[in-house]
């Protein structure tokens, strides 16, 4: 397969390129670095990657930031840029790529045990990942000429828990190896408008 992966040079991204790179055709994006750079969260800039990259059999998408922070504090600003970000960008992903998949194809985008599971200063996060399942769900009725979409949602990583494990106090953490294989499960496999989960 062709595979586009955006986000490649994150701890997920990696995760997932270290899976499915020794079995497919991988072209790595990202905002500054990769074989090709992208702004998901400006949408010339979504197309102009697709121009540049070609046909494609899958997209995977595991970019995005959310806002970590009290909700009392939390400015309408703040709010907003996660849903720009992870939400509206892997959208972003989604529609400008349907013309640009071969028939068959698949989107994978990335939400996060915070959908189902809520941790302190983690409102915004909740509502990005639960926002994302739920895009997952609908669009997967609505996509042509046999394109599958799913999620993947993932507790905090072992590779990541110098960054983010303060914020998820007593969640085990999961080896990104197992994560990327959730990955090319879902590259691979057959299902559509399924969240993959790997919380333990």
């Amino acid at each position: 397969m062709r595979i586009l992966l955006i986000g490649a040079s994150g701890t997920v991204g990696q995760a997932i390129a270290g899976v499915l790179a020794p079995h497919h055709e991988l072209i790595r994006a990202s905002r500054h670095a990769g074989d090709v750079q992208v702004d998901l969260t400006d949408m010339a800039s979504v197309e102009r990657m697709y121009r540049d990259v070609g046909e494609l059999d899958a997209v995977v998408t595991a970019a995005g930031h959310v806002h970590f922070g009290d909700l009392a504090t939390t400015t309408p600003a703040q709010f907003l840029s996660g849903l720009q970000d992870k939400l509206m960008g892997q959208v972003n992903v989604v529609i400008a790529g349907i013309p640009h998949l071969r028939d068959g194809g698949s989107f994978t985008l990335t939400s996060g045990i915070t959908a189902m599971e809520p941790i302190r200063q983690g409102t915004n996060a909740t509502t990005v990942n639960a926002a994302i399942e739920g895009f997952v769900r609908s669009a997967a009725t609505e996509l042509p000429r046999g394109l599958r979409i799913n999620a993947v949602s993932a507790t905090v990583l072992t590779e990541a828990l110098e960054a983010y494990g303060p914020y998820f106090p007593g969640f085990e953490a999961v080896p990104g190896e197992r994560v990327g294989q959730v990955y090319r499960r879902s590259v691979e496999g057959v299902c559509t408008g399924r969240t993959y989960t790997i919380w333990q």
